[in-house]
């Protein structure tokens, strides 16, 4: 067994239990220098999973449950970073709410730990253990404001959803285990194409239903939406910032594992699904946010159209017996969901940092007058929602374009053209924040006032949202490097 293959999620899991029990005897009165140390582990994890990238294979451990390839430490590489990110710009917010102790870091630390076991997974037992864990632990963080009511229903309602997702996704592992008799990926690709043209197809098809069902109340699509933005309204914002940026890493990733690892013969089946979520949520999710007065409410609806873009890709890997479009597609759905995650990150942690006591910027008319309040964040708010639009030269312009190059060679026009036609819905509901932050007089003087640390990293993210927009083709190249081993791994 090479231990040293999960040295990532070890030394992770180590670093968790050291914090809980140095936060434990200090009895929070090092918080301030805990909380530096984490975000530091975070940073220094991140930046060796991408130094183990060039060297890595498909190589398995743990009975072939668990593997460690090129593109799961780097979305591991990223996951930490997203965390650390987190950490920095929500820790002012945090303060201010009394949710700065010792249990949200706790709980940051197994959510991410969590990811990175589902990135890993290869599995269907430990795909399930990574969800649940990463799950419980953004239930707690949401749930912290015990006093607050809304943040109370909010963790109640993603809790009660929740369960029932995994209830589905648990629901068609087992279907696809009595199928198959086996849980590893691998075996289960084998077994599938023997039951192909067997009787055991219905149960395979059945199993995949659930399967599918489950991923897609994870990304939040259209019809398993309903928990989104009434989670992402009544939770604190270091907690929507929680679920809405790293997690959808991992959710890309398990959706690579089971769906194309474990289930690639079956791809016109699932591909057909799919389609379905990604047509509705694309509708629904823009023509819904256009009515939203509410800030966090529209983000919600934003993100249940950016996930449908997202599985664009995932539809585009196979038509009829040819995959040769399948690396292309698949480095699209990894590339679009690494930027989605960067503008996700800078637009709640411009949130954050605009927040303070006593008030929560809750609704557009909030972000009135930015420009003269503060001229820097507004720029960076405006990079983030031209790149949530998809308007050049922003990284999710080059998003969009590579996800509908991919339809585009798989002869899908209808599908291009559709989702061309409700990005320019979207691009509506960003272009008002603009407005708003630009053109309206502010309804607030206050100062808006944040750390070094907060402004350095949001100028990052900032300036990585242009840099990547104008140079995507390392990115690019990197994403499509990737998948293509994964895939012939």
């Amino acid at each position: 067994m090479n231990l040293s293959l999960a040295i990532p999620e070890i030394a992770l899991a180590i670093f968790a239990c050291a914090f809980l029990i140095a936060d434990s005897v200090t009895k929070g009165r090092v918080l301030p220098l805990l909380h530096n140390i984490v975000v530091l582990f975070c940073i220094a994890l991140g930046a060796y999973c991408f130094a183990q990238v060039p060297n890595a294979e498909n190589a398995m451990a743990f009975n072939n449950m668990y593997i460690a390839d090129g593109m799961a430490l780097a979305l591991k590489g990223f996951s930490a970073w997203a965390i650390a990110f987190t950490l920095i710009v929500g820790a002012n917010y945090a303060r201010d709410r009394d949710m700065f102790k010792g249990e949200l870091h706790a709980l940051v630390l197994f959510a991410l730990l969590g990811q990175m076991i589902m990135i890993s997974a290869n599995n269907l037992l430990l795909v399930y253990l990574g969800v649940e864990l990463l799950s419980l632990s953004l239930y707690a963080a949401v749930a912290m404001q015990r006093d607050s009511v809304r943040a109370t229903e909010a963790a109640m309602k993603y809790f009660v959803l929740g369960a029932l997702a995994s209830g589905f996704l648990l629901y068609g592992m087992s279907m696809i285990y009595g199928a198959t008799g086996t849980l590893n990926h691998a075996d289960i690709a084998f077994a599938a194409t023997a039951a192909s043209t067997g009787p055991k197809t219905m149960i395979f098809v059945f199993g995949l239903v659930f399967l599918v069902a489950g991923l897609a109340f994870k990304l939040g699509v259209v019809p398993f939406h309903m928990w989104v933005p009434d989670v992402y309204q009544g939770s604190p914002s270091v907690a929507t910032l929680l679920i809405s940026g790293a997690p959808k890493l991992a959710a890309f990733a398990i959706c690579m594992r089971l769906l194309v690892d474990g289930l690639f013969v079956m791809a016109a089946d699932w591909q057909q699904m799919l389609t379905v979520l990604a047509v509705a949520s694309l509708a629904i999710g823009n023509l819904t946010a256009i009515a939203q007065t509410s800030f966090k409410r529209m983000l919600a609806y934003s993100t249940i159209a950016q996930m449908g873009f997202m599985l664009l890709g995932f539809l585009s890997g196979v038509v009829g017996q040819n995959t040769g479009n399948a690396a292309q597609a698949y480095s699209a759905a990894m590339f679009y969901s690494i930027t989605y995650v960067l503008t996700t990150l800078g637009t709640f942690g411009v949130i954050m940092v605009m927040s303070r006591k006593g008030f929560e910027v809750e609704n557009i008319a909030d972000l009135k007058g930015l420009n003269k309040r503060s001229p820097w964040l507004a720029l960076v708010m405006l990079l983030l929602m031209f790149s949530l639009a998809g308007i050049p030269p922003m990284v999710g312009f080059a998003a969009k374009l590579a996800v509908l190059k991919a339809l585009l060679a798989t002869g899908q026009i209808w599908l291009a053209v559709y989702a061309v036609l409700f990005s320019l819905v979207g691009a509506f509901y960003y272009i008002r924040v603009v407005k708003s932050m630009y053109f309206e007089a502010p309804s607030d003087e206050t100062e808006i006032v944040m750390g070094n640390d907060a402004r350095a990293a949001l100028g990052l993210n900032g300036m990585a949202v242009i840099a990547l927009g104008l140079l995507p083709a390392p990115l690019m190249a990197y994403c499509m490097q990737l998948v293509a081993q994964s895939i012939a791994g």
